[in-house]
């Protein structure tokens, strides 16, 4: 959410593949037209729309200038602008920060698992390990105390780096700071493959990581039988002053080579996209949703689920369970802290859904799909 700009290095990276035997293919120019289309059949397709076939890992591809015709409400004008600066609040009163101690805070071990064993572990905000189809991936990592232009975090990484297993991959949602963050991604091994949005992989090649594949909604690639979709959300992209909408914004479907799916979705709005997500990746075992940073709504409704919606966004998508995230971590707007959770729990109830399928965790926890 922040806009501070961040300077780098440009070094030119290296396109040789250490983990796998994809190798790079040439580069590619990819048209809006072209970059929405199916490309082939998958074995976990529904029978329409087939699924894209997956794209060589580490392409280079040459993508328009801006996707500004992707976002799905327009971005806040002068009036809006005016009216936040002169009624919008960015952070809870004293009272909506009283709970903070009482924040859901347990960290664990991972869990064991083998190749045939999907789980999750919640390190606080949008960031997972997910562990599937015997890889470690992690999604958004953000293991740093603070980032740009927001107070340090109110509960600690629920994962201590040390405990991490080696990642095998990375997915980013966009390039938000709370979700792209260069001191935690620093730490990483620079030939860790990287999953990225459209237009983002020379940020990542600036920093020589070596084998980053960037995608356009409803394209994928794979990775040791894994296969990594990259799907629309409701949000936006802005990292630098003159950067808006140069690179795109999604979530990530995971489908394991025995059918098992988690869908995390980074950072979104409620609307249509949940419905035509769920129809082309029909038996998602798992939705990783957003219910926090979501008040004032006629300020952040356009890009932030609240409780009730991501519950409404799980059902649109046929997830067999939910994982509540992007709360509990960063103080990121004026719902009091400990809301977001006793909101979501009110609206699985009313929903009338298992309570057991609300996977409802701690920073910290973890849970193993059976």
């Amino acid at each position: 959410m922040t806009q501070q700009s961040e300077s780098a290095t440009s070094t030119t990276p290296r396109t040789t593949t250490t983990r796998t035997t994809t190798t790079s293919a040439p580069t590619t120019r990819t048209t809006p037209r072209e970059a929405g289309a199916p490309a082939g059949p998958s074995p976990f397709a529904p029978p329409s729309p087939p699924l894209a076939a997956p794209r060589p890992l580490g392409e280079r591809r040459v993508w328009p200038r801006t996707f500004h015709d992707r976002l799905t409400a327009p971005l806040p004008g002068i009036k809006t602008l005016a009216r936040f600066a002169r009624e919008g609040a960015v952070r809870p009163g004293r009272e909506g920060l009283a709970d903070i101690p009482r924040l859901p805070f347990e960290p664990a071990p991972l869990p064991r698992v083998d190749a045939r064993t999907v789980a999750v572990s919640w390190a606080g905000h949008a960031s997972w390990v997910v562990r599937i189809g015997g890889l470690t991936v992690l999604t958004d990592p953000v293991w740093s105390r603070r980032i740009l232009g927001t107070p340090a975090r109110i509960t600690p990484v629920g994962v201590a780096w040390s405990a991490l297993p080696r990642v095998d991959a990375v997915v980013i949602s966009h390039n938000h700071y709370d979700h792209l963050d260069a001191p935690t991604l620093r730490r990483l091994p620079r030939d860790t493959p990287v999953f990225v949005p459209a237009g983002l992989a020379g940020w990542f090649r600036r920093r020589r990581f070596t084998q980053v594949t960037e995608l356009d909604w409803w394209e994928a690639a794979e990775l040791s039988g894994v296969r990594f979709d990259f799907v629309p959300a409701h949000h936006w992209s802005k990292r630098t002053l003159a950067d808006t909408c140069r690179s795109l914004w999604g979530g990530w479907v995971l489908t394991a080579p025995d059918g098992q799916r988690v869908y995390f979705a980074g950072d979104t709005g409620y609307g249509h996209w949940f419905t035509h997500i769920g129809e082309r990746y029909p038996g998602i075992d798992l939705a990783l949703l957003p219910i926090g940073a979501y008040d004032p709504r006629w300020w952040l409704s356009d890009v932030h689920c609240d409780p009730e919606e991501a519950v409404r966004a799980a059902q649109d998508l046929g997830a067999r369970r939910m994982a509540p995230m992007h709360w509990a971590t960063f103080v990121l707007s004026a719902e009091p802290v400990l809301e977001p959770l006793t909101r979501v729990r009110a609206a699985w109830e009313k929903a009338g859904l298992d309570r057991g399928d609300l996977w409802d965790l701690p920073v910290g926890g973890s849970r193993v799909l059976n």
